[in-house]
């Protein structure tokens, strides 16, 4: 099997280049392209002419425009990126026959109540990113392509920017810190979605053809205060000193952000595992690991 690979070097791209191995051929690409292979989704004739040579039997969109605040003043390079080159694959995937894998995000959805989202639940973005995934997830399921999207939230991982890591940094920077208390979600390693995408990609191509739409995160829920809060504790049992001495929660109207944020991030993702049999860890679990080799220690007795 041959599987193209764009967004390569994102979080979650790094991570499937070592899930997507077991099950083929994975060629690689990220905004640079390769060999004369074209992987910048800004270039729409040339991600069509790389998948019309390349003729993969998968594609997995790993890329995307995720500058949420930059996409309100930026919404045309936003859209190209989450909405049109999504659909010219979708269209060049349908039309050779081929899996499309492409990632969707909780922002489609407007934040409101406590439960977590069902896939069938009413969207309704708040922010133009989340308006350009919305319609870059309709675009592919327009397109009648044998797809697999996956809807997550709060993604972290070693490599990259995300959440945990500018805690990390400005616990050694700051005394106090103040942190938003009202926006829930479940910090999802980048890792669990690559071996996630990894099993049921295999279920669905040896058959299964359980093509659709699907939430994915790590199990729990947690604010980004109790996020701050675990990362520092954390820290302080691996015997790391910190500046900080304060933590301080705030709700969403003290800070200020060109892009509105959703409150309620969570997501159900019991399609996922009734479908794909799939056991989802807690966030603790997956953002302990990834802290652990932050630090360069080794969870052995």
């Amino acid at each position: 099997m041959k599987i193209l690979l764009l967004g390569k070097n994102g979080q979650v791209g790094w991570e499937l280049q070592r899930s997507l191995e077991p099950l083929g051929q994975v060629i690689a690409l990220g905004r640079a392209g390769a060999d004369g292979l074209v992987g910048d989704l800004r270039d729409l004739d040339g991600i069509r002419q790389t998948l019309r040579l390349i003729r993969p039997d998968v594609v997995v969109n790993a890329a995307a425009y995720t500058a949420v605040d930059k996409a309100e003043s930026d919404p045309e390079e936003a859209r190209r990126i989450n909405t049109l080159a999504p659909e010219c694959i979708a269209a060049v995937v349908a039309e050779q026959g081929s899996w499309m894998v492409h990632y969707s995000t909780d922002y489609v959805f407007d934040g409101g109540g406590a439960k977590p989202w069902q896939e069938s639940a009413v969207a309704a973005p708040l922010n133009v990113y989340g308006h350009t995934k919305l319609e870059g997830e309709k675009t592919i399921e327009r397109s009648g392509c044998k797809h697999l999207i996956f809807r997550t939230s709060w993604v972290y991982s070693s490599r990259g920017n995300n959440f945990a890591k500018t805690m990390i940094r400005l616990a050694a920077e700051r005394e106090l810190l103040k942190v938003i208390d009202d926006q829930v979600g479940s910090p999802t390693s980048a890792a669990l979605i690559a071996d996630v995408t990894a099993h049921a990609l295999r279920s669905a191509i040896s058959g299964a053809g359980i093509s659709g739409l699907y939430h994915l995160t790590a199990a729990g829920r947690v604010s980004w205060y109790g996020y701050a809060e675990f990362v520092f504790n954390m820290l302080r049992s691996y015997g790391v000193e910190l500046k900080v001495k304060e933590l301080e929660a705030i709700s969403s109207s003290n800070y200020v952000a060109p892009a509105k944020r959703p409150l309620n991030s969570l997501l159900d993702c019991s399609k996922l595992r009734d479908t794909f049999g799939v056991h989802l860890p807690t966030w603790q679990s997956g953002l302990s690991r990834m802290m652990m080799e932050a630090q360069g220690l080794s969870n052995e007795s």
